[in-house]
């Protein structure tokens, strides 16, 4: 059986907790930071739990986690 290759695209994007969580960046954090009041900033600057829906998808994309 062929090794499964690693979507390096979704490397940069996310990674996998201990516990197996996967984590991401917020949107909305490149440019146009001055109109953005800084309560909002603050909340952009953390990462946040991908929506369960979604890990399946990506779990398939990361076949040895983020090791990288």
């Amino acid at each position: 059986m062929p090794k499964i290759k690693t979507r390096k695209s979704v490397v940069k994007r996310f990674h996998q907790t201990s516990t197996g969580k996967l984590m991401h960046r917020h949107t909305s954090r490149a440019h146009s930071m001055v109109s953005k009041s800084p309560g909002r900033k603050r909340r952009l600057l953390s990462e946040s739990s991908l929506h369960p829906g979604k890990n399946k998808v990506i779990h398939r994309q990361l076949p040895n986690g983020s090791n990288y």
